[in-house]
């Protein structure tokens, strides 16, 4: 798996003058209240690749996005079963990182 270069992880993030977070990319989302950091490619090329997204909603609440492309198996009774095992494995992780780390 190949990765864009990670950014360090904040306790807080440092806001400037313009209410930015020092990670946000201040994109057009920005005038909506929304700030948006550069997103962060994870890929597995060939197979599938990930892209989280971090963000801090008008109310201050941070989250992050993410969006998930995985090849699936080739020929319709692989492919079910691929996507069944991709939604098991994915919900066992969600409900792994959902917790805030200790």
């Amino acid at each position: 798996m190949t990765a864009s270069v990670l950014p360090r992880p904040h306790r807080r993030a440092a806001v400037s003058s313009g209410g930015h977070a020092d990670w946000c990319a201040r994109g057009h989302y920005c005038a909506f209240g929304e700030h948006r950091a550069v997103p962060i490619t994870l890929t597995v090329p060939g197979r599938g690749t990930v892209v989280l997204t971090r963000v801090r909603d008008r109310h201050g609440r941070q989250h992050v996005e993410i969006t998930t492309s995985v090849t699936l198996a080739d020929g319709e009774p692989d492919a079910q079963e691929h996507l069944a095992h991709i939604l098991i494995d994915l919900e066992a992780q969600l409900r792994r990182i959902v917790r805030p780390p200790r």
